[in-house]
């Protein structure tokens, strides 16, 4: 790095005398011709990579240097230092040996839309920056809402021309809980006579111990209190779903305490263990309290194209919003996250700005919607490319077989762990998730069990032959074997199965050596 860095001239033969031209299109056909081979050659070579890599905090500055190069270099040189250096250090989430939290899955069309997305590079904060792009937000949206057999009134068009209801594609899913937070904190300030923010200490949240934790994180940035945010503990009883009778009970409490009651999350698919919770019920209570309901279904909604599947979300016409993520579990690569409302205005009514300087005729006509104003920030990306080149290349079909394909590994993984009378599947499997453990034999405690699976999730994944993550259910440790990543096939499910018997059969061995 340090010859590179020191001589001025070193490369001048790749001066030009027009000047600095950062997108030459020679350069740019050369540079992504050589990027797309890089892709391709990793997508073969991936399998036989490690899992999780060996490397140091701090270790790629000791490689690559702490302080900018001065002087250009010739893209090869920063081509070779990526795969030198940066490959090695990945976490290779593409890998069909990756198995932990939930897959990031990706296709060829959506790598190329977001390709072309970021060579067009629109900022798309009103329609009139760019038709197109919020155009093909709207169209794509309302394709996937149609995917996933949702009420019209979600939807941004319908036969009868537009509606009260719509979408936006925000970054994750901590952005739909607090934009919808948000919307929800407002209406319930403006319905309980608050004179500006001074009933904020008296609105409470609601959700299932099981619900992500940046739900929890989105409450506190939306300014609720963090002693009226409610956590309900869930059970085996209700497979760690949330039980309408006792969010009820908590709600009606907190009524007579001289709380309002504003917000409720349910998950489609929570990430410890894939409980779901009802949505129909919860939206049932909810509708007692005038309580805004939010779905988060970021992993399991994807399988909801299914029709086998969409009973999971049977009510869902009796709610106020619902997210899902097609980066987890779609086919469309990060970022994703597809939020939809009934009534875009009680989000737009919380969101919108309207500087002189964006100011347009089709903005002002009311005929558009600035998706600016259904998130946090400003600017925003050409999210909907890759998400409309996913749909309109694979169809939904395609989509489908690849969702049943990842449950039926998944089914064959947790039938394995269950004719095997070490293990036992903790809960039920409702979709590509298996949760399970080496159970307590002999003498052995709880606590002795979780240690055991402990070694076990280390020992798998120090091999770099799998990537396993764990979870607390019931207060147990607990592996998880999240089947979907793109690559995946059943010899890698088995292949990982093997593994993990054969490196629960060496734990045990010298568990009874050593007594």
């Amino acid at each position: 790095m340090g010859s590179l860095d020191t001589n001025p001239t070193a490369f001048s033969a790749f001066s030009d005398e027009a000047g600095f031209q950062p997108l030459n299109p020679e350069d740019v056909r050369s540079y992504l011709h050589k990027t797309v081979d890089f892709i391709s050659d990793y997508y073969k070579s991936v399998e036989s990579m490690p899992v999780l890599p060996d490397v140091k905090p701090g270790y790629l500055q000791d490689e690559l240097g702490a302080a900018p190069p001065s002087y250009s270099a010739p893209f090869e040189v920063t081509m070779k230092e990526l795969k030198a250096s940066v490959v090695p250090g990945m976490t290779h989430w593409a890998s069909p040996n990756f198995f932990a939290f939930f897959p990031s899955t990706n296709s060829a069309a959506a790598i190329a839309g977001d390709l072309i997305a970021s060579a067009m590079n629109t900022v798309g904060f009103t329609w009139q920056a760019a038709p197109a792009a919020t155009e093909m937000e709207v169209l794509a949206l309302d394709w996937l809402a149609q995917l996933l057999r949702l009420p019209t009134s979600f939807m941004n068009r319908t036969s009868a021309g537009r509606g009260t209801g719509g979408g936006v594609i925000l970054g994750t899913t901590s952005e739909a809980m607090l934009v919808t937070l948000v919307a929800a904190r407002d209406a319930a300030l403006r319905r309980s006579g608050s004179d500006g923010v001074s009933g904020l200490p008296r609105l409470a949240v609601y959700a299932a111990d099981q619900t992500h934790s940046t739900f929890f994180k989105a409450c506190r940035l939306a300014g609720f209190d963090p002693a009226n945010i409610r956590s309900i503990p869930t059970g085996p009883e209700t497979d760690y779903a949330l039980d309408p009778t006792k969010l009820l009970q908590i709600m009606q409490a907190d009524v007579d305490a001289g709380l309002v009651p504003t917000y409720i999350c349910a998950t489609v698919g929570t990430t410890s263990s894939n409980a779901v919770d009802p949505v129909g019920a919860i939206a049932d209570v909810a509708a007692l309290f005038n309580a805004w309901v939010h779905v988060d279904a970021a992993y399991a909604g994807s399988a909801c194209i299914c029709p086998e599947f969409r009973h999971h979300l049977n009510g869902v016409e009796r709610v106020d919003s619902i997210s899902m993520s097609p980066h987890k579990w779609l086919l469309t690569c990060l970022d994703c996250t597809c939020l939809w409302v009934r009534d875009t205005h009680r989000l737009t009514d919380s969101l919108e700005t309207n500087p002189e300087y964006l100011k347009n005729n089709a903005s002002e006509s009311g005929t558009v919607t600035d998706l600016k104003d259904m998130q946090v920030g400003v600017g925003r990306r050409f999210r909907g490319l890759k998400l409309w080149m996913v749909m309109r290349t694979y169809g939904a079909t395609k989509l489908q077989e690849h969702i049943r394909s990842d449950v039926a590994m998944a089914k064959m993984f947790e039938d394995n762990v269950r004719d095997d009378d070490r293990f036992e599947v903790v809960v039920p499997r409702n979709f590509a998730l298996v949760c399970f453990r080496i159970k307590p034999r002999g003498a052995m405690t709880e606590e002795d069990a979780d240690e055991t699976n402990r070694e076990l999730m280390e020992r798998l994944n120090r091999t770099g032959k799998a990537y396993l993550a764990h979870t607390a259910v019931g207060n147990r440790f607990v592996l998880r074997f999240a089947v979907g990543s793109s690559l995946q096939e059943e010899r890698h499910v088995r292949s990982a199965w093997e593994l993990i018997k054969k490196t629960t059969s060496e734990i045990m061995k010298g568990e009874i050596d050593a007594e």
